[in-house]
C-alpha cells in the first residue's frame, strides 16, 4: 500500500428507479413474479434483465475502504492511546463508512509480523501501544469485528505476509519474536526485514499465524496486500541464493522459483481458509500491472513496473486457477496516464476475470486526489466509477485509505458518492448457497421517530425496501437499489426518513452470510395518516401453527413457503392443522393460502375459515398466494384458518402458510 514509491519507466510514481415499465408485457411481469416466488436467486438476475434499472443505483456493489494500521496511517492515529480512545476512533471510521454508504471495511491487523489480537504465534503490534509485545488491555480484533457487524459492514482482515519490520535491525525486535528465535528465516533488504518466502517452514508459519485469526474470529474475508517479495531496490540483490540451493523444488531458474514460492502461499492459504470456514472470502490487492504487453502478449498496454517480474507475483495465474475469491488491483493512476492508463488497466483486469468465479474490485487512490499534479480534477475518482459501468465484471471498489476518504480533498469523495453512492447496495453474492425463505413483517407502525418495522425470518442479515404509495407488488421494485433503504443484521428497523403524511409499502428480504437473497416478504402498507393495513403471515414453523403428530414434515418441493411444510393423508375424520393469529378488530379480512403444488397432492383440500369450508385443488397453482376470499373475522387471538384431512379425494393435503389482510 502507499505511501511508498514505485518506479514506472523512469518515473518515481506513488503506488498506491423510478422504474420504467412501459412496453413490458403483462405476461412477462407475471412470469417474473412467479419466478421470484419459486427461485429468488434466478429472479434477481431475471429482474435485472427484464426491468429498466438505473446504473447509478446498482443492486449489488462492494464499497469499502482500507483502514491502515502500519505507521499509524489511519488507526490508531497514534501509539499509546487508551483503549477507550482507540475504540472511539475506530467507531468513527465505521460511522464514516456507513455515512458514505459503504458496506465493508478492510482493516490491517498484521502489518509487520505482529498482531492486533492475542496471537499465540506473534507479538502484539507496536502500532497499538508503541512497544512491540505491549498488551493494549483489550482484544482489538474482537472489538472491531463486533462493531463492524453491528453496522452490517463486512470485516475483511488485512494481512501483510512477509514484512517483519520497516528497519533492518533484528535486535530491535522483541526477544520472543519468531524472527529473532529463527534468524535463518529472515533476510534484510532495502533497509527492511523480511521473512524468506523460499523456506517451507516460513510459509507454513505465516499461514498458521494468519489462520489463527480466521479460526478464532468471525471475520468475513482474508485480504493480502501487494507486498510479496520486496520491491526492487537499485543496486541490491535479494539474498536468497543459499535458500534456492537448499530448496530448489525442481526449478533451475531463480525467478520461476520465487514465483512458485509465492504461488504456493496463495494456493495453500486459500485452501486452508475455505476448509476452516467456507463463507470466508480470500482476496488479494496486487500492484496494478501484471505484465506489460511488450514483455508478454497476454499483458496490458502499459509500460510500468511488472509485478510478475519485479516482486514475483503471478496475479493473473491466481485468478485463472481460482486460488482466490476476489482480486483488487491497485489502479492508482489517472485516466489518460500514458504509462498506466486507468481505463486500459480496468478493461484488462475485467477481461482477466471474465469466465472465472473470481470477483473484481478496483483499488482506488483516494490518497492522490487533490495532492498529485495529475489529480486536481474533482471528478477524477467519480469518472473512474463511471467508466467501470462499461465493464460489468467490476463488482465494486476499495479506497485507500480511510483518512483520505474523510479528508475529501477538492471535494473528490463527495462528488463520487453523490454520483454513485446515493443508495445502499448489497454485497455481491459469494458461493452457491441456497437463498433463505422470505421473512414476514410482523409490525409496521408510524410514530414520532418514523416508521418502525419488525419481522421474523431465518436470514443472517436482511434488506429493507420502501415503495411510495401502495401499488401491487412488482418484481421490478427489487431489480436495483432504488427502493433499498438499508441492510441490517437485526430483525427491526426504524425508517426515520419516512415523510409525515406519505403512504409507503415496505418489504423485507433475507440474506445468507454470503449474500444470497430471498424473495421479498409480503408488502406492508403504512398510510400517511399513521395507520397501517393489518397483514400477518403465519408459516407452519411459526408459533401460531398447530397440528397433531399425524402430520408429517417435508422440504421436498421448491415451491414451499419457508423451510418446509406439513402433509397428511386424507381420512374420514376431523384432524385439522390450524393457523392462529391475533385479529386486531372485528371486520373484513382477505385470507390467502400458500402451498406447494404436485400432481400427487389432493384435488379437494378443505380449508376451514369462519365456519365455511373452501376446497382447493393442490395439484396446481402452488408456490404463490392464492385467495380463499374475504371473511368477517372476530377480534381476538385464536384459530383462523384450518386445513382439514376430511376429504374423499386422494393425495396428501398440505398445510404450509396463510396470509390474513384487513380490507
Amino acid at each position: 500500500m502507499p505511501p511508498s514509491g514505485r518506479l514506472l519507466t523512469g518515473t518515481d510514481h506513488p503506488k498506491k428507479l423510478s422504474f420504467v415499465t412501459t412496453g413490458r408485457g403483462v405476461l412477462a411481469v407475471l412470469a417474473l413474479l412467479l419466478t421470484y416466488l419459486l427461485n429468488p436467486a434466478q429472479a434477481a438476475a431475471t429482474a435485472s434483465a427484464a426491468c429498466a434499472t438505473n446504473p447509478a443505483t446498482p443492486k449489488r456493489q462492494l464499497r469499502a475502504m482500507w483502514v491502515a494500521s502500519v505507521a499509524n496511517i489511519d488507526w490508531p492515529s497514534a501509539t499509546g492511546l487508551s483503549a477507550a480512545a482507540q475504540q472511539a476512533e475506530f467507531r468513527s471510521w465505521l460511522d464514516l463508512a456507513v455515512q458514505k454508504r459503504m458496506n465493508a471495511v478492510v482493516v490491517q491487523i498484521r502489518p509487520t509480523a505482529d498482531a492486533f489480537w492475542p496471537s499465540p504465534h506473534e507479538p502484539w503490534s507496536q502500532w497499538l501501544t508503541g512497544t512491540q509485545g505491549g498488551n493494549p488491555g483489550y482484544d482489538p480484533l474482537a472489538f472491531m469485528v463486533a462493531e463492524a457487524h453491528a453496522r452490517n459492514l463486512e470485516f475483511h482482515a488485512w494481512f501483510n505476509p512477509y514484512r517483519i519490520a520497516n528497519h533492518d535491525d533484528p535486535n530491535r525486535l522483541i526477544s520472543s519474536h519468531p524472527a529473532r528465535r529463527n534468524p535463518g528465516w529472515r533476510f534484510a533488504y532495502g533497509g527492511k526485514l523480511y521473512y524468506n518466502p523460499g523456506i517451507p517452514a516460513v510459509r507454513s508459519f505465516i499461514q498458521d499465524a494468519m489462520m489463527d485469526a480466521v479460526t478464532r474470529y468471525d471475520i468475513d474475508g482474508v485480504h493480502l496486500d501487494d507486498y510479496f517479495y520486496p520491491y526492487p531496490v537499485s543496486g541490491q540483490a535479494i539474498p536468497d541464493a543459499a535458500t534456492f540451493a537448499q530448496y530448489p523444488g525442481g526449478f533451475t531458474d531463480v525467478n520461476d522459483w520465487r514465483r512458485n514460492n509465492v504461488n504456493l502461499l496463495i494456493q495453500e492459504l486459500g485452501q486452508r481458509i475455505h476448509a476452516a470456514k467456507a463463507h470466508v472470502k480470500f482476496g488479494v490487492s496486487p500492484f496494478g500491472i501484471w505484465r506489460n504487453q511488450s514483455a508478454d502478449p497476454l499483458g496490458s498496454a502499459t509500460s510500468g513496473l511488472q509485478s510478475y517480474d519485479a516482486i514475483y507475483a503471478d496475479t493473473r495465474r491466481w485468478v485463472k486457477q481460482g486460488w482466490i475469491d476476489y482480486i483488487t488491483p491497485q489502479l492508482y493512476w489517472h485516466i489518460g496516464y500514458s504509462v498506466a492508463d486507468y481505463k486500459v488497466l480496468t478493461a484488462w483486469w475485467a477481461d482477466v476475470v471474465k469466465g472465472t468465479r473470481v470477483q473484481l474490485y478496483v483499488g482506488q487512490a483516494a490518497y492522490r486526489a487533490g495532492v498529485d499534479a495529475n489529480w486536481q480534477r474533482t471528478a477524477e475518482l467519480s469518472d473512474h466509477l463511471t467508466y467501470n459501468r462499461q465493464h460489468p465484471e467490476v463488482r465494486g471498489d476499495i479506497f485507500f485509505s480511510a483518512k483520505d476518504v474523510k479528508a475529501n480533498r477538492i471535494n473528490s469523495i463527495s462528488t463520487m458518492t453523490a454520483a454513485h453512492y446515493t443508495r445502499p447496495a448489497l454485497i455481491p453474492e459469494y458461493g452457491t448457497a441456497a437463498a433463505p425463505g422470505a421473512p414476514a413483517i410482523t409490525a409496521a407502525t408510524r410514530g414520532a421517530g418514523g416508521v418502525s418495522l419488525s419481522w421474523q425470518g431465518q436470514g443472517a442479515a436482511y434488506a429493507v425496501y420502501r415503495v411510495d404509495g401502495s401499488p401491487a407488488t412488482d418484481p421490478c421494485f427489487f431489480a436495483d437499489a432504488r427502493n433499498l433503504l438499508t441492510t441490517t443484521r437485526a430483525t427491526s428497523f426504524t425508517d426515520a426518513g419516512a415523510a409525515a403524511g406519505s403512504t409507503y409499502t415496505y418489504y423485507v428480504s433475507a440474506l445468507t452470510r454470503t449474500h444470497q437473497e430471498s424473495g421479498p416478504s409480503a408488502g406492508r402498507v403504512v398510510t400517511g395518516g399513521g395507520g397501517e393495513t393489518f397483514s400477518v403471515v403465519v408459516d407452519n414453523q411459526d408459533p401460531g401453527f398447530a397440528a397433531t403428530a399425524t402430520w408429517g414434515t417435508s422440504a421436498f418441493s421448491g415451491q414451499r413457503h419457508g423451510a418446509d411444510y406439513r402433509f397428511a393423508a386424507p381420512v374420514a375424520a376431523s384432524d385439522p392443522a390450524w393457523f392462529s393469529a391475533a385479529i386486531p378488530a372485528t371486520g373484513s379480512y382477505r385470507v390467502e393460502v400458500w402451498y406447494p403444488a404436485d400432481p400427487g397432492y389432493n384435488s379437494a383440500t378443505p380449508y376451514l375459515v369462519a365456519g365455511q369450508t373452501i376446497k382447493v385443488d393442490q395439484r396446481s397453482g402452488g408456490g404463490a398466494w392464492r385467495s380463499l376470499g374475504t371473511f368477517t373475522l372476530q377480534a381476538g387471538t385464536g384459530n383462523v384458518v384450518g386445513v382439514s384431512r376430511w376429504t374423499s379425494a386422494t393425495g396428501y393435503v398440505i398445510a404450509d402458510a396463510v396470509r390474513i389482510t384487513k380490507v
